[in-house]
């Protein structure tokens, strides 16, 4: 996708978040024509967010500084999203009382100028930096106002709330509410058409079957989904990791040829590899060889 003059107005729609430098190349093709300063302020955050995706978090903060003076008390909105950039590089970088406290600003400051994306944006973020007692009052928190919404962008966040809620049910063991939140994750990804996010609520979905010993059902799910990404030419470690654990479960002996693939996969995922090194080892043993 190439940056035109035409996106000046709506740079939002040139995110990729699972190709972050080749979305900030695009949002930078657009600075030269960011001459007003609110406008220009909203861009520089979404650079400074793709840094970040990229974790590269010192250019994120460093461009995060260029945005404080553009800030003024008549544009609401590009220092709410500034506020949210920043507390996001902030918790990547496993800071989250720095981020929360950000956080709390970005969600009091949209609440009160009626900006609902963003203020669900800001309550979802904080179910991420707070501590784990806290989670899931703003997880709902966030619901309830995507629920209530008539921004067609708030509503657009039911999908990936119901999906954090249940994982955190899913923490929780209980795993039948985690079920119903997934299932209903799933009816909002269908609604909004993307196959992408379909398959990923899917998976969340045979996930938790398998945590309920529903694992037969499980193995039906996964199965469609590795012939759908086979289909178009791709796989996902995701996938075939959990058609390994639910093989295991029935003492199938494929189970160790996915583990091996999930983990030739999965290993790849620098983000994965910091965050999870024994699932990574786990699964690097049961796919080894005997």
């Amino acid at each position: 996708m190439t940056a035109t003059a035409d996106d000046a107005d709506d740079f939002d729609r040139l995110w990729d978040y699972n190709h972050p430098a080749e979305t900030e190349q695009r949002l930078r093709a657009l600075l030269p024509q960011m001459t007003e300063p609110s406008r220009r302020a909203e861009l520089l955050t979404q650079i400074a967010r793709a840094q970040g995706l990229q974790r590269r978090f010192e250019a994120a903060h460093a461009t995060l500084d260029e945005v404080e003076p553009l800030l003024t008390s008549d544009h609401a909105r590009p220092t709410i999203r500034y506020l949210l950039e920043r507390g996001r590089v902030f918790n990547s970088s496993r800071q989250p009382e720095q981020a929360s406290s950000l956080f709390r600003q970005a969600w009091e400051q949209a609440r009160a100028a009626g900006q609902d994306f963003y203020a669900i944006d800001a309550a979802h973020m904080l179910a991420i930096s707070e501590p784990p007692e806290h989670q899931l009052e703003w997880n709902l928190q966030a619901l309830r106002l995507a629920e209530a919404t008539s921004e067609p962008r708030g509503r657009g966040w039911r999908g990936s709330l119901y999906n954090n809620i249940g994982w955190t049910y899913h923490d929780q063991e209980r795993y039948v509410e985690a079920l119903e939140c997934f299932e209903k994750a799933l009816l909002c990804r269908q609604e909004a058409g993307d196959q992408s996010t379909i398959r990923i609520a899917r998976w969340c979905v045979a996930r938790c079957l398998r945590s309920l010993g529903r694992v037969s059902e499980a193995l039906a799910i996964l199965r469609e989904l590795e012939a759908e990404h086979a289909a178009v030419g791709g796989s996902d470690g995701y996938v075939y990791e959990e058609l390994a654990e639910c093989l295991a479960l029935n003492q199938d002996p494929a189970a160790q040829a996915y583990f091996a693939l999930a983990y030739a996969q999965l290993s790849a995922d620098p983000w994965l590899a910091e965050a999870e090194p024994a699932r990574l080892e786990r699964l690097r043993l049961l796919g080894a060889q005997q």
